[in-house]
């Protein structure tokens, strides 16, 4: 009898794909454990267009990353300048003019009706505001975290669908569509890794890494939930005041203590880190007035209110855990690789860019007590780039 010779390479191969598909899930396999609910929300995400100006919800929301960057606009411009993501608020005017703010940060104009205690001083009758925001993304968020939207104006996913496909795609939808939208939205396709993909299921959270280079190792300790150490440069724990929580986008136990002693709870997932103040993309500053007429009247000036535009709380004074002015969505951190830009307005396009804005940030909030090295910097983007 002769035998058969398998080559240990082939062998090691093998082993490794059945390694493979036993991590993954059925729906990770075209047609398999799809149904055909499934496959009508795939089919709507990926290629309906709603009897819109041609764009789907892919157009800003890819596979890889749940946005849309400027490097994936430069492709598709050169590939075809008539893409639909330069279309209506893709465009520099809103009209379908320019292309130059798409290109080179990817932010669309976002219109945000105005609340009735809010008027533009330069426009007291308007009833919007438009605003250049960044795609906020897929990546995760729809089966794990609840709070929609850069500034978490949408309360489900349906509606968010809603949204998107009525202010960006122009179109019409039934509720039917959004519905199947929404539960395309919690398959596979949109975690960043096999064990948040668990976690979303029911599984447990993921622990931090531990990190392998002293490089991620340093840079691990910035995420730990530790009270703030004074002695150590409050250094230990300092982005986890912030980003605690199992996709670490939410305030911690200790950001009290840390935050001057403010009233924010643990939990908290709207706060301002000076992005709007700061406004490095330059975008227009204009003066929106707060409860006009009354005590509690404030002159707010900036390139976006942000979270204050949904709630009317636009005076710092009643707006003790600072949750509220120029305050957005405690962004998650699992996948944030994969997720550039970053920011309300795409001010970051890498996560060096990221680190940089967060020493410049503490610096100034704490009077130079803080100080993140370059080093700091290099360790914090290391143990960022491991959060699967």
């Amino acid at each position: 009898m002769k035998r058969l010779m398998i080559a240990p390479a082939l062998i090691l191969f093998v082993a490794t794909l059945c390694a493979s598909f036993a991590n993954l899930s059925a729906s990770q396999f075209p047609g398999a454990g799809e149904t055909a609910a499934f496959q009508e929300g795939r089919r709507l995400f990926e290629r309906e267009t709603f009897g819109g100006n041609g764009r789907t919800c892919a157009t800003c929301h890819s596979k890889d990353t749940g946005t849309v960057s400027p490097d994936d606009a430069k492709r598709r411009f050169q590939s075809d300048p008539g893409d639909p993501l330069f279309l209506h608020d893709g465009s520099d005017d809103g009209l379908g003019h320019g292309v130059t703010r798409m290109l080179d940060r990817a932010t669309v104009l976002v219109s945000i009706p105005l609340l009735s205690n809010v008027t533009l001083a330069d426009d007291p009758g308007a009833t919007h505001v438009v605003l250049r925001r960044g795609v906020a993304a897929t990546l995760n968020t729809p089966a794990l975290d609840p709070v929609l939207m850069l500034d978490g104006r949408q309360p489900n996913l349906p509606s968010q669908a809603m949204g998107a496909i009525v202010d960006h795609a122009q179109g019409v939808a039934t509720p039917t569509q959004l519905n199947l939208i929404a539960k395309f939205q919690t398959s596979n396709r949109f975690f960043s890794s096999i064990a948040l993909e668990a976690f979303g299921r029911g599984g447990p959270a993921p622990a931090l890494p531990s990190g392998n280079t002293p490089s991620e190792k340093r840079g691990r300790r910035f995420f730990e939930d530790v009270p703030p150490d004074p002695t150590d440069g409050l250094k230990p724990g300092l982005c986890s005041h912030c980003h605690s929580g199992p996709l670490l986008n939410q305030t911690n136990q200790f950001a009290s203590a840390f935050i001057g002693g403010l009233p924010i709870p643990a939990g908290q997932r709207f706060l301002s880190v000076g992005v709007s103040e700061f406004n490095t993309m330059g975008n227009p500053v204009r003066e929106f007035i707060f409860d006009r007429g009354t005590p509690n009247e404030f002159h707010l000036f900036s390139p976006d209110p942000g979270r204050a535009l949904i709630t009317g709380i636009g005076n710092p004074a009643l707006d003790p855990t600072l949750s509220n002015v120029n305050a957005f969505k405690i962004s998650p951190l699992r996948g944030i690789r994969h997720t550039a830009p970053y920011f309300h307005d795409n001010s970051a396009l890498t996560l060096e860019e990221v680190a940089a804005h967060y020493a410049n940030f503490f610096f100034a909030v704490t009077g130079g007590f803080i100080q993140l090295t370059a080093q700091d910097q290099r360790d914090l983007v290391a143990f960022m780039k491991l959060l699967d």
